[in-house]
């Protein structure tokens, strides 16, 4: 019998699901979509809240779901909500009424999660087309309350950010009456864009990729199919003919003249517009838009969680954006680099002692590479200005859990070790406590071995047995400052792991 899974994701302007099955290869295939119009963005980004109406609606849309998910046997589940439950002052009350009511769990995504799913979306159904995003590349979907963009520089990750505007938010703020002044539209995006453009300036972009609804009405209109691929194109000039074209129009029109939602009405020609500006500032002759969507990617998570399979590609994802973390605050990236290639290889030796999985050595992969950004404020305590800044850093791909890890394991790579009298580290978990422990303790080992910052990594050999870990660096002489930053840095290993640990001359 078929594994059955399924995701929901609760939006700004509808609840979708997807169901699918689990296949031999561990992939998931999607087996029906589901959606239902409902309009809690205009709720919070309008009143800060959602209304009681609201919250009857959720339950009402889930318990209908429910009856889809028993029919189809579904074994796994996870339910998501984005922007409009994320920033309602009433989330939790929601998030409470809802497992009361139905006994399912609902978990509130920040935007980089949206931007990772968004980004490999756009990448699984290129297809034969995959040449196109070896360019450089804008990612972008206009939500009902935020605007993500992904800069792509043959095809890595060069930064992704979410802007605080999406088409309910622009549509409330810009309108007046039924008509929608281009031009502010054009000058809010020029006002929030110099975080992205800081990275690749907009006019560097050969390729534009579009995904959401109104990405695809789009397409639906005026856009020509791409072979092989889940993709459709339009070139720069039908796509602002149509823009054009619909701009004026109220969402009654719309919704009569292309048969579609009011809900999908009210939205379109805002997000369109915004399409358009962003189009128009690069140097891509067309926009190609994407028929996936950041659902299709989770319930490709959600399978390879239930098969405990690797994703490569996150990884990949978080390095290239704690890279250009890194950068931006003048980082030794040669240092971060040694200090990140021996942290994980300690992590790999000792599997078994810390039990950990492969997302936990992300984490310490990213802390590492991020350990020092404090020197950008202050080389005096910087381990606590590192601390600071990744906390207000958004790390592509890691949610604001894995970030305060991240910025617990950086804060703890030297000095002090955790405290009770630490209140942000005691805000976390139980749990996250002790993976910060395991993991900074590596931390602090790994940044002692290159106290020198000439230490070579592949150089450096371990020894893990019933006495201990030694650790041993032929080929370097005088091992002096290595050996007085390891008797430095060693205590909170040996207390945590219940191992000694020495340096050996060889």
């Amino acid at each position: 019998m078929n594994t059955t899974l399924a995701v929901i994701d609760i939006g700004s302007n509808s609840i979708r699901m997807v169901l699918g099955q689990l296949l031999p290869d561990g992939r998931a295939q999607v087996l029906e979509r589901f959606r239902k119009a409902v309009r809690l963005g205009q709720d919070t980004f309008t009143q800060g809240k959602l209304s009681r109406e609201a919250i009857r609606t959720v339950i009402s849309i889930l318990r209908e779901y429910q009856r889809t998910l028993k029919l189809y046997n579904v074994e796994h589940i996870r339910i998501v909500a984005t922007s409009a439950v994320r920033e309602a002052g009433n989330a939790d009350v929601l998030i409470d009424r809802v497992l009361t009511a139905t006994g399912l769990g609902i978990e509130i995504i920040d935007v980089s999660e949206e931007s990772r799913l968004t980004v490999l979306a756009v990448q699984n159904t290129l297809g034969n087309y995959s040449n196109k995003i070896s360019k450089n590349s804008l990612i972008t979907e206009v939500g009902g309350g935020h605007t993500t963009l992904t800069v792509l520089e043959k095809g890595e990750i060069v930064v992704s950010n979410s802007l605080y505007f999406g088409s309910i938010r622009l549509r409330e703020a810009l309108s007046s009456g039924n008509s929608l002044d281009s031009k502010l539209i054009k000058n809010e995006l020029l006002r929030v864009l110099p975080s992205i453009e800081s990275f690749m300036p907009l006019d560097k972009v050969q390729a534009f990729f579009a995904l959401g609804a109104d990405a695809r009405f789009a397409a639906k209109e005026a856009g020509t199919p791409v072979k092989g691929a889940e993709l459709s194109t339009i070139p720069k000039t039908r796509f602002n003919k149509l823009v054009n074209k619909i701009k004026t129009k109220t969402p009654e029109e719309l919704s009569g003249l292309y048969n579609i939602e009011f809900t999908d009405a009210e939205t379109l020609n805002v997000a369109l517009l915004v399409y358009q500006e962003l189009l128009n500032l690069t140097k891509a002759k067309e926009l190609t838009i994407s028929f996936s969507s950041m659902r299709e990617e989770l319930l490709q998570d959600l399978a390879r969680q239930i098969t405990g399979k690797e994703d490569k590609t996150f990884a990949n994802g978080v390095f290239h954006s704690a890279i250009a973390i890194a950068e931006k605050y003048k980082v030794d990236i040669e240092h971060s680099n040694r200090v990140r290639e021996i942290a994980v290889k300690l992590f790999d030796i000792l599997q078994k002692e810390h039990g950990l999985k492969f997302r936990h050595r992300v984490l310490l992969e990213t802390a590492s590479l991020l350990h020092e950004i404090g020197t950008f404020i202050s080389p005096r305590g910087f381990h606590k200005h590192s601390y600071y800044l990744i906390m207000n850093s958004e790390i592509f791909g890691l949610n604001q859990t894995e970030v305060a890890l991240v910025a617990n394991i950086a804060r703890y790579h030297r000095r002090a070790q955790p405290k009770t009298s630490h209140l942000e580290y005691m805000s976390l978990s139980r749990e996250h406590r002790i993976i910060v422990n395991k993991l900074a303790s590596l931390l602090r080992i790994a940044e002692a071995l290159d106290a020198g910052h000439s230490t070579n990594p592949a150089n450096i050999q371990y020894k893990l047995d019933e006495k201990g870990l030694i650790i041993s660096l032929p080929g370097i002489r005088d091992l002096s400052l290595q050996r007085k930053s390891i008797i430095l840095e060693i205590t909170m290993f040996e207390d945590i792991y219940g191992l000694n640990a020495r340096l050996e001359e060889k």
